[in-house]
């Protein structure tokens, strides 16, 4: 009996006088919480960083007259000069799987200020221009409507960067199919 005492007193002594343990325990929960403070603030600074799709947006709001989403005054619709493509054959950009490709039809509205001798003379270029963005694309992009509207200011946008006479106001697919 009086080993058993012994025993049990010297266990329960030992683990009360040995403070190392009792600071390296300390030590590592305020080294995981400081990882974790840190990863969090990651987290907090990428999720509020803009992609650019809001930006394109708040550009697109800005040079419209917008502020803050709100329309200031109506709404115009602008007139222009429709000038149809012939159709798109192209290859997407190559992700995981087989090879993509594909296939638009699109008619393109530009100012009433431009001019059809401009756009005949571009026109290589114009499709140059287009094929180029379609094959930096990737099937998931476009599969969304939001990749088939930002290929549109894509389009607009490369298309507008080197005309002279006139702009491209928007951009309409006739026949838009992924295969």
């Amino acid at each position: 009996m009086a080993e058993a005492e012994e025993l049990a007193g010297t266990s329960s002594g030992q683990s009360s006088k040995n403070p190392l343990l009792t600071i390296l325990v300390l030590l590592n929960t305020l080294l995981v919480l400081a990882v974790g403070y840190f990863q969090w603030q990651s987290h907090e600074k990428f999720a509020n960083t803009p992609n650019v799709q809001d930006i394109v947006s708040a550009e697109m709001k800005k040079a419209m007259g917008t502020e803050e989403g709100q329309l200031q005054g109506k709404a115009i619709e602008e007139d222009g000069i429709l000038f149809p493509l012939d159709g798109f054959t192209a290859n997407l950009a190559q992700g995981d799987g087989p090879r993509r490709f594909v296939r638009l039809n699109a008619v393109l509205k530009f100012s009433k200020d431009s001019s059809e001798k401009e756009f005949q003379a571009r026109k290589p270029q114009i499709r140059d221009t287009i094929i180029s963005t379609l094959n930096s694309k990737r099937p998931e992009d476009l599969l969304q409507l939001e990749g088939k509207s930002f290929l549109k200011e894509e389009i607009r946008s490369a298309i507008n960067a080197f005309l002279v006479d006139g702009r491209v106001i928007d951009v309409f697919y006739v026949n838009f199919q992924i295969n």
